[in-house]
C-alpha cells in the first residue's frame, strides 16, 4: 500500500462516506430496506417477537394476581363506566332463518347483567358447584354466550357439544365430558329423544345426567326476571394457566369426538394475542357465522372481541344467499372465514351486498389459494390473515396477506423467527405406508425435512412438563399419549404430532398439503373415517365399508366416499339406494354422510395386520374413467337417495355445473 494512503486511513480510521444528495440517498435506503424486510421478514419478525414477549409477561402476570379466568376480561370492560356502554354482542337479523328475529344488540353492561342472571339461576337451581363441569348443546344464539360466561363466572367450566350430533355420539361426548348437568337449545331439542334419554340414564356406576331443555319461555320466568349474582372471586381463584377452562370436542381417528381440554394460556391468545396480531381496536365490529362449538368462533372470535373490548356480532348460521347482506347490515368491519365458506361466496351469485360492507379484514383458516384472489377481488377485501392451528395443538401460525406474496401460504416466519424458534415447529419426513414420521435405520431419529419439501409438522414440547402446552384430553389418556412423540432428533426429546403434512419454502412461507391418516376434512369439520364406517357397515346390506376422503376440482377438503361390499344381491340402483340414505342421514351428522359410494365386486383389499388399504382408492377418486368395474353411486344436494354417478355427472363437477 502506497504510504501516503496508509497514512490516510491512520488518520481516519473510519473515513466519511462521499456526500450524496438526500434526494438520492433517501429513496435508496427506503428500496434497500423494503428489499431486505420483503427478503428476511424484518417486520413480521419484530412483531412476532414483540407479541411472544409481550403474552409471556401478560399472562405470567395474570397469574400471579389470580386473574386466568376470562371472565375477569368480560367483567372489566363491563363495569368501567367509559365502556360499559360499548356494544358488547350483536344477533343479525337473518332473512335466511326459518323464523326470522329482528337484528338485536347487547351492550357490555347488558350482557353482563344477563350473564349474572344466568348465574344465579345455576347455581340456585341447578347447583353448579366451582370446577364443575356443565355440557352445553347450543346453535348460535345469545343464550349459548350467556350460559358460558355464567359458568365461568361461577369457577365452573363448560363443554361445548357440536350440535350436529345425533344418538351414539351425541351420548358418547356427553358422558366422556363427565357432566351431571346438560343445558340442550331450543331449536335442537329433538336431540333428547326417547332412546337418547334413556341412555343419558343411570350407568353402571349409577351416573346419571339431568338433561334440562332451556325453553325461551322458561328463561323469560324463570332466569331473566330474577335478580343477578356475581359469584365472590374464590369461586374462580386457584386455577394456572395450564388448568382446564373449557371443552371443545375433536374428531379423530378413533371413531368418536374427543374431549379436548383448553386451557386458559389458550384463551389469552384469543383475549391478547390475535387482537394484537390483526390490530382490533374498540370501534371494530367482528362478524362470524362459525360455530360457537368450534374454536375458531369461541376462542378467536368471542374472546377477540374480549380484547379490544369491540362488538361481535354472532350469525346463526352460514348462508352465502344471506351472508353479505348480514355483513352490511351490521356495519361489520372484519369476518371470520373457513375456506368452505369463501367458495361458497365466491360461486354464489353476486348481490347488491357484495360492496356496501364496510369490511377491512378477513380472518380465518382453509382458504384456497384458487379462491383467495377471486374471493378478495368480488368482495374488495383489501387484506386477509390465514391462521393455522388445531384446538388441543400447542403451535401454531399466520400470515397477514395484502400484496399477493403471502397468497393461499398458511403462515410465515422470517430469518430471525427461524433462526431463533425454528425449532418450535419443525417438519419431518413422513412414511405413507406407516402414516408414521420416517426415521432413519442408523440412527432411529427422525429426519428434518429439506426446504420444500413435504412433511409432518411436530411442535416442540418440554419433555418433563407436556401438560404446560399440550393438556391432552379428558378420559382419553391413550389419544393423548398417541399424539406424542418422543427421540425425535435426541433421546428424551418431545414433539406434539400435528398430523398435518405442510411444506415451508425457502421464503419462510408455510402452505398445507393434506391430512395424515384417516382423517379428513369436508364443509370445514373433521370427518372420522372410523365412525363413518360403523354408521354404513351396520346397515344389514352392507358387508364392508372402506370410507376415505377423495379431492374433487374446485372444493375445499376431501368429500366423503365409502368402498362398500354389499351382501344378498340387493343393488344400489333400486330402493337401497333411498334406504342406505335414509339411514347413515339418522346416525351421523350431515356434513359426514358419505357423498359417494363405490361398489367394489369383490372383498375389500386389506393389509397384513387387518387393515383396509386406502391409498389406492384415494389416488383414483371419483373419476369413472379410474375405478375399473366398479360403479359409483352419489347423493347430490337434495337428493332422497344415491344415485348413479357418471361421466356425465362428473364432468358436471369438473365444469362447475354441480355444487356439493
Amino acid at each position: 500500500m502506497a504510504p501516503a494512503a496508509l497514512r490516510a486511513l491512520t488518520a481516519h480510521p473510519n473515513p466519511a462516506p462521499p456526500d450524496i444528495p438526500r434526494s438520492i440517498a433517501l429513496p435508496a435506503a427506503t428500496a434497500s430496506l423494503a428489499y431486505l424486510n420483503a427478503k428476511y421478514g424484518l417486520l413480521l419478525d419484530a412483531r412476532t417477537i414483540y407479541l411472544l414477549v409481550s403474552y409471556a409477561r401478560h399472562t405470567a402476570s395474570q397469574e400471579k394476581a389470580d386473574r386466568v379466568n376470562g371472565f375477569y376480561a368480560f367483567e372489566r370492560w363491563a363495569t368501567e363506566p367509559r365502556t360499559r356502554d360499548r356494544v358488547f354482542l350483536v344477533s343479525p337479523y337473518d332473512p335466511a332463518a326459518q323464523h326470522p328475529r329482528p337484528q338485536r344488540e347487547w351492550t357490555y353492561a347488558e350482557a353482563y347483567e344477563i350473564v349474572g342472571k344466568y348465574a344465579r339461576w345455576l347455581r340456585e337451581v341447578h347447583g353448579v358447584q366451582k370446577g364443575e363441569i356443565v355440557a352445553m348443546d347450543f346453535t348460535n344464539r345469545e343464550q349459548f354466550v350467556w350460559v358460558w360466561f355464567a359458568l365461568w363466572s361461577l369457577g365452573a367450566k363448560p363443554a361445548f357439544i357440536n350440535s350436529n350430533l345425533r344418538r351414539g355420539a351425541f351420548v358418547h361426548c356427553v358422558r366422556v365430558s363427565t357432566a351431571r348437568l346438560l343445558l340442550v337449545d331450543p331449536l335442537v331439542r329433538e336431540v333428547l329423544d326417547e332412546e337418547t334419554r334413556g341412555e343419558l340414564g343411570a350407568d353402571s356406576k349409577g351416573r346419571a345426567v339431568d338433561a334440562f331443555v332451556l325453553e325461551d319461555e322458561a328463561v323469560e320466568r324463570d332466569i331473566l326476571s330474577g335478580p343477578a349474582y356475581r359469584a365472590p372471586d374464590s369461586e374462580r381463584g386457584g386455577d394456572k394457566l395450564k388448568d382446564t377452562a373449557m371443552l371443545i370436542f375433536t374428531s379423530g381417528t378413533t371413531g368418536l369426538p374427543k374431549a379436548a381440554k383448553v386451557h386458559w394460556g389458550k384463551t389469552f391468545a384469543g383475549t391478547y394475542v390475535f387482537p394484537k396480531l390483526l390490530g382490533i381496536t374498540a370501534e371494530d365490529r367482528y362478524f362470524t357465522a362459525m360455530p360457537l362449538y368450534h374454536t375458531s368462533a369461541s376462542l378467536l372470535g368471542v374472546l377477540q372481541a374480549l380484547g379490544p373490548g369491540c362488538a361481535i356480532i354472532v350469525a346463526p348460521k352460514f348462508s352465502p344467499r344471506t351472508y353479505m347482506r348480514m355483513v352490511t347490515e351490521t356495519q361489520a368491519t372484519i369476518m371470520q372465514y373457513i375456506g368452505e365458506a369463501c367458495r361458497y361466496l365466491v360461486v354464489s351469485p353476486k348481490t347488491e351486498w357484495d360492496r356496501k360492507h364496510k369490511l377491512r379484514l378477513a380472518f380465518g383458516n382453509g382458504m384456497r389459494p384458487d379462491v383467495w384472489q377471486p374471493f378478495k377481488d368480488r368482495f374488495n377485501i383489501p387484506d386477509i390473515c390465514e391462521f393455522y392451528g388445531a384446538t388441543e395443538a400447542p403451535g401454531s401460525s399466520w400470515v397477514y396477506e395484502r400484496t399477493g406474496f403471502e397468497r393461499g401460504a398458511i403462515g410465515r416466519s422470517g430469518a430471525l423467527v427461524r433462526s431463533l424458534f425454528g425449532g418450535n415447529n419443525v417438519l419431518v419426513r413422513h412414511d405413507h405406508t406407516t402414516d408414521l414420521p420416517y426415521r432413519d435405520p442408523r440412527t432411529n431419529h427422525c429426519v428434518k425435512c429439506l426446504p420444500n419439501e413435504p412433511g409432518e409438522l411436530l411442535n416442540l414440547l418440554d419433555p418433563a412438563a407436556i401438560s404446560d402446552k399440550f393438556v391432552g384430553y379428558l378420559g382419553n389418556d391413550a389419544a393423548g399419549s398417541s399424539k406424542i412423540l418422543r427421540d425425535v432428533f435426541k433421546k428424551g426429546d418431545a414433539y406434539y404430532r400435528t398430523g398435518d403434512l405442510q411444506r415451508l419454502d425457502s421464503d419462510g412461507r408455510w402452505w398445507f398439503l393434506d391430512r395424515v391418516g384417516d382423517t379428513f376434512r369436508w364443509k370445514g369439520e373433521n370427518v372420522s373415517t372410523a365412525e363413518v364406517s360403523e354408521a354404513l357397515g351396520s346397515h344389514p346390506a352392507v358387508g364392508e365399508a372402506n370410507v376415505y376422503g377423495v379431492v374433487l376440482p374446485h372444493h375445499d377438503g376431501r368429500a366423503g366416499c365409502a368402498a362398500v361390499s354389499l351382501v344378498g344381491g340387493k343393488g344400489v340402483e333400486g330402493g337401497l339406494g333411498v334406504e342406505l340414505a335414509e339411514w347413515v342421514r339418522r346416525r351421523l351428522p350431515r356434513y359426514a354422510v358419505p357423498v359417494f359410494l363405490r361398489v367394489v365386486g369383490t372383498e375389500l383389499e386389506v393389509t397384513g395386520t387387518m387393515k383396509h388399504q386406502k391409498v389406492a382408492l384415494r389416488n383414483a377418486g371419483v373419476d369413472p374413467g379410474k375405478v375399473g368395474g366398479d360403479k359409483l353411486f352419489w347423493l347430490p344436494p337434495g337428493a332422497e337417495g344415491y344415485e348413479v354417478f357418471g361421466v356425465e355427472e362428473w364432468e358436471g363437477i369438473v365444469e362447475r355445473r354441480a355444487k356439493l
